[in-house]
């Protein structure tokens, strides 16, 4: 694949035009002498054209500093077309925001550029199908017929207009409350439903983009993982914490290990939760947290940093069940976006976020011209989290996944609440992780542990692809010694290693049963609609 030029060429603006802002006489630049609505930067007031001149229609909220590495003014290519950033819109819901940036083409076209799961999609506006159902008549995951093509509910969500920004295609309502359906399919789309207007929704489809590809221009400097941090006193102990993640939304806290809700900013009160000292191995990850790594994750290799660690564990249906416990590494690249590697007792894997949604035929699900296995299905809850996440973490939700295979191939569906996401990965070997994370040799014997070919039976626990709603709906465990079970030391001793953290906590609770089938082979979620 061609590297994409570093700076895209720029064509002359459409028509720019520009008036003073009738509030506070400030002026008001359009890029497109066609846009009709714009919001002052002075004095945020929402400007409508009226002819030559400007009319004010309301007030913008202040848009709250959620340190996003796109702003107005910065400039990309998609499918070969110039575009610029010229307004956003910063949306609320229960799980905290995102941005709707919205994007002008040299052309006079325009677009959206929508954060997607810690990742991006390039929508646009289209004419409203006829026959689109009702909010009230969907549900997460149900299979639904828009325009004679099938697509799946990713997400429901309820939102509202925060703050706007710059030039819009319509005036924002800021007082209002709508609900939002986010639809995926097999070819990768995101079909997005607005019912701000429940008698004449907006429609609108996109597709994924990778900041990498859109080979933007522009960009904030503060945005980048290595470069200045945010400060925030954690609410439970004061300790100082620093937020380098441009996309954060929780932290831990170093000292005491509460969780520091950062999704409305960090100033004012702070949300956070407490909880319990880490059960498996004190909590210290195989993988420490600001390593890199060169990897090549589903596309070229790309530079990796461990910015997140969390503990999983597959809860029990009946009491006679047994526990299996994973882990999972969140990975972040500026030019990609955020990924997964995933520690299991089957093995090592890798996983990421998907735009579309494979289509599923009984127990089989097709993706991208390969047929998967349903496997197994279990819910999750995470018991332990270290580092920065790019989505709220919440106490005491649960998740439902189900894991599907391909040879080495994975995916995962994960519900949770009123959202179904869905990721996509493959295994892979212990010896590359050692080797690519530059382990020592007594740090690489203990991956080793569990580098053995995988069985279709407990294949399940490796990858269950979708931690971004599984992490959103954190559910923290009150005690894992009372909650998990637990085998014999000696057969844990002998399918993870006698260091291993299974061991040591087996040791440590006197050994009672530990289950080594079934459970999850990774995942992640975003705990929001695909848009968040």
């Amino acid at each position: 694949m061609a590297s994409p030029p570093s700076t895209p060429p720029r064509a002359a603006p459409q028509r720019a035009w520009s008036a003073a802002c009738p509030n506070c006489g400030a002026p008001v630049d359009f890029a497109s002498a066609a846009s009709p609505i714009a919001v002052c930067s002075y004095c945020r007031s929402t400007l409508a054209r009226d002819g030559q001149a400007l009319r004010r229609i309301g007030q913008s909220a202040e848009l709250f500093d959620d340190h996003s590495p796109l702003q107005l003014g910065a400039a990309g290519r998609w499918q070969g077309a110039v575009f610029t950033l010229v307004g956003r819109l910063q949306m609320a819901y229960a799980q905290g925001s995102w941005n709707e940036w919205h994007v002008l083409f040299d052309s006079g076209k325009g677009g959206w550029l929508s954060e997607d799961n810690g990742r991006y999609v390039m929508a646009f506006d289209a004419s409203a199908p006829p026959g689109l159902p009702r909010a009230d008549d969907l549900q997460p995951g149900a299979a639904v017929q828009v325009a004679g093509q099938a697509w799946q509910v990713a997400s429901i969500t309820a939102a509202r207009i925060a703050a706007a920004q710059g030039e819009l295609p319509y005036a924002p309502d800021l007082s209002n409350e709508f609900t939002l359906v986010d639809l995926r399919n097999r070819q990768g789309e995101v079909g997005t439903i607005d019912y701000g207007d429940p008698a004449q929704p907006r429609w609108s489809i996109g597709r994924g983009a990778a900041l990498i590809d859109l080979a933007l221009t522009g960009l904030r400097d503060a945005a980048d993982k290595t470069l200045s941090a945010r400060g925030v006193e954690c609410p439970s102990c004061g300790t100082a914490l620093e937020i380098k993640l441009s996309t954060t939304q929780s932290i831990t806290c170093h000292q005491c290990h509460a969780v520091v809700d950062v999704s409305k900013g960090v100033g004012g009160d702070l949300a956070h939760f407490e909880q319990d000292n880490p059960q498996v191995d004190g909590g210290q990850p195989q993988l420490p947290l600001g390593t890199t790594a060169t990897l090549a994750l589903g596309g070229p290799p790309q530079s990796w940093q461990v910015v997140g660690y969390v503990e999983r564990c597959e809860l029990a249906e009946t009491a006679d069940d047994e526990q299996v416990f994973w882990r999972e590494y969140l990975l972040y690249s500026r030019a990609v976006g955020f990924a997964f590697i995933v520690d299991a007792e089957d093995g090592w894997s890798w996983a990421a976020p998907i735009t579309g949604a494979p289509q599923l035929k009984g127990d089989n699900a097709l993706w991208n011209g390969t047929t998967y296995r349903k496997l197994y299905s279990y819910t999750g809850q995470i018991v332990y989290v270290l580092g920065e996440f790019y989505w709220k973490l919440e106490r005491g939700e649960r998740t439902v996944n189900t894991d599907y295979a391909s040879g080495t191939k994975r995916l995962n569906r994960e519900q949770a609440g009123r959202e179904v996401t869905w990721s996509a990965g493959e295994t892979m070997d212990a010896a590359t992780i050692a080797a690519a994370f530059r382990l020592p040799p007594d740090r690489t014997a203990a991956l080793k542990r569990d580098a053995s070919t995988l069985s279709s039976s407990s294949i399940g626990s490796m990858l269950s692809s979708n931690l971004i709603v599984v992490i959103a709906a954190i559910g923290l465990l009150i005690s894992l010694l009372s909650t998990c079970s637990r085998n014999n030391c000696d057969d844990i001793r002998d399918t993870w290693g006698a260091n291993s953290p299974e061991h040591q906590q087996c040791l440590r609770s006197g050994g009672s049963s530990y289950r080594t089938s079934g459970g999850s082979y990774g995942g992640f979620g975003s705990g929001g609609g695909g848009h968040k």
